[in-house]
């Protein structure tokens, strides 16, 4: 009976050994920096210190374009005050006469008038 035990007491820490063996095996693949989930987990890592950069990049980029909007907008609404200022105070002037038959009209003539050219613009024009 003792004779029996031995040998299952020995065919046991034989088959504790060899999964320790394989599981070792297993561990080392597993963590192999250039196939194995270490690889991969280094490469996330890289990935994400990237994306980091491009996310703080962006971040940048777009505080500068609320920014330059911000500024815009403020110089929009400034040029708004002031045309609604100039459309008020046409508001107040006094229509023209509308008996007047010059040849301006309401609002002014336009004239246009040709200089004569100089002698060497004409040589340069033939």
């Amino acid at each position: 009976m003792g004779l029996i035990a031995d040998i299952f007491l020995i065919a046991g820490a034989l088959g504790a050994a060899f999964y320790c063996f394989v599981l070792s095996r297993r561990l080392n693949r597993f963590t192999n920096l250039e196939q194995g989930m270490g690889g991969a987990v280094a490469v996330l890592s890289v990935q994400v210190d990237e994306m980091t950069k491009a996310l703080e990049n962006a971040q940048k980029t777009s505080k500068n374009s609320a920014d330059s909007l911000q500024q815009m907008t403020e110089r929009a609404e400034a040029a708004a005050a002031r045309i609604e200022l100039v459309l008020a105070s046409m508001h107040d002037l006094e229509e023209p006469d509308k008996r007047d038959d010059s040849p301006k009209g309401a609002r002014g003539a336009v004239r246009r008038s040709r200089r004569a050219k100089a002698p060497a613009e004409m040589d340069a024009a033939e």
